[in-house]
């Protein structure tokens, strides 16, 4: 059966920084970022995803390309034979049915909260009240559920139309809204009065804020935003190299997705930070900033349920763009492994998300005295997992298949890299990928770990 492909590139592009454009680009890299002696640490930042992330993810589309499959088929297509690379595509679809597990819900609350904005939920509540609305939503079991499920349904729904039709299309729409309403919502902010002091808190670059921090504590956190901004280690990026036509490299267009993504994640900022600044509210992390801070912010703004409306829209969009794109994953790994028609895995994996996603919808709740790894909660120790073993270790796994003769090797990687109109690998930088990038990711999976 042939291959599925993108429409266009335009298409392949949108998907792609769909899948890294996510819930913690919006409220963590903004928070990060002011903590961190705001452009300062953004410097840092850029500098290590141009160095760290955007090479792994060259790799993740270079073995999606090269092998024209999914991740288990795909290392089998490319390793050397009688190797056992692929053991590690095995892993990375339970990666991605992990990540999912916790993400669906936290998808739900955005999706839940666009709903309360767009509905006048918010009307009348006072700035004590905000934090309750959050509260209540977490210990009631229904809301969790329903929401996490109205999430796997439309995922599912989107992938089972095929690429073209489903994914591609509605995607594309989507990430077109997400960045329309990204600038709409950020000239708002930026233009509301006190606004200024919170940009420049944000993005100018203060040396003594930074030394508050400490400098290595800046750099090592600026490697963990690049790293984990791309979702890379797991092979949610390589099913999309599958699909793609050899008409440009795969280094190009790596460029311009972390391009995309970082776009987002530093408009955000200039949403969340002049709004914060001009209301008086002082932004905080985790959680709280986007579900109890922003609300604040938005029920004392002037037209403030149709701004409330848009950001949570616009979230569920961020939200529901990562979604699908992982879910596509796990769907094509049942149609390549196990010969299923696109169909049957929508519906079969419509029943192991929506199942293998209960328990953290009700790890607030009914299930809120389960704490699994060092006292965390069940959605907590779910990210622990995925965030500090399965991504960072993947990530190793991809650079030593890609650069050693025990893998598929550096010049067969760097020939499916190069292929096509763009930005071309120079071939020196075989002993940076072998040597120096592997050193990185241990640092930052080390780092994790502690």
């Amino acid at each position: 059966m042939k291959r599925e492909g993108f429409k266009s590139r335009l298409g392949f592009l949108l998907v792609s920084a769909g899948c890294a454009i996510g819930i913690g680009n919006v409220w963590k890299f903004p928070y990060v970022t002011g903590q961190n002696g705001g452009g300062l640490f953004v410097l840092f930042y850029l500098l290590f995803l141009v160095i760290m992330g955007v090479p792994v993810l060259t790799m993740e589309l270079a073995v999606g390309r090269g092998s024209r499959k999914s991740a288990v088929q795909g290392y089998k297509a490319l390793e050397p034979k009688g190797s056992k690379w692929h053991l590690h595509g095995w892993i990375c679809i339970l990666g991605c049915l992990m990540l999912m597990m916790y993400y669906t819900t936290v998808s739900g609350w955005m999706l839940n909260y666009a709903v309360k904005f767009t509905t006048g939920a918010f009307s009348g509540v006072t700035s004590e009240g905000v934090g309750d609305v959050f509260n209540n939503m977490l210990s009631s079991p229904w809301e969790m559920l329903g929401f996490m499920g109205i999430t796997v349904a439309i995922g599912v729904l989107v992938c089972s139309l095929g690429l073209q039709n489903g994914i591609e299309k509605i995607s594309k729409v989507m990430m077109l809204c997400l960045l329309g309403l990204l600038v709409v919502l950020a000239i708002h902010s930026i233009t509301l009065s006190g606004a200024g002091e919170g940009i420049s808190f944000y993005l100018l670059p203060s040396i003594d804020r930074a030394k508050e921090v400490g400098i290595g504590n800046v750099i090592t956190a600026a490697m963990n935003q690049s790293f984990f901004t791309l979702s890379l280690g797991i092979a949610s990026m390589e099913i999309f190299g599958s699909y793609m036509s050899k008409d440009h490299t795969l280094g190009g267009e790596s460029l311009r997705i972390a391009g995309l993504d970082t776009f987002v994640a530093i408009m955000s900022g200039l949403i969340i930070f002049p709004a914060c600044f001009s209301y008086g509210v002082e932004p905080s992390a985790g959680p709280s900033l986007i579900f109890v801070t922003l609300p604040q912010v938005f029920i004392h703004m002037t037209g403030g349920r149709l701004w409330g409306s848009l950001f949570f829209i616009f979230m569920t969009f961020a939200s529901l763009s990562t979604v699908i794109a992982v879910f596509e994953n796990i769907i094509a790994a049942g149609m390549d492994n196990f010969g299923w028609s696109r169909k049957k895995s929508s519906i079969i994996n419509f029943f192991i998300l929506l199942l293998t996603g209960v328990p953290c919808a009700l790890g607030y709740n009914l299930l809120s005295n389960v704490h699994l790894i060092g006292g965390r909660d069940i959605l907590d120790s779910e990210d622990f997992i995925v965030s500090n073993i399965l991504l960072p270790i993947g990530a190793l796994v991809f650079t030593f298949f890609c650069v050693t003769k025990w893998g598929w090797g550096f010049d067969k990687f760097i020939e499916e890299a190069n292929t096509g109109k763009g930005f071309k690998i120079p071939h020196w930088m075989k002993y940076y990928f072998r040597f120096g990038l592997p050193v990185l990711v241990l640092i930052i999976f080390i780092q994790g770990l502690y």
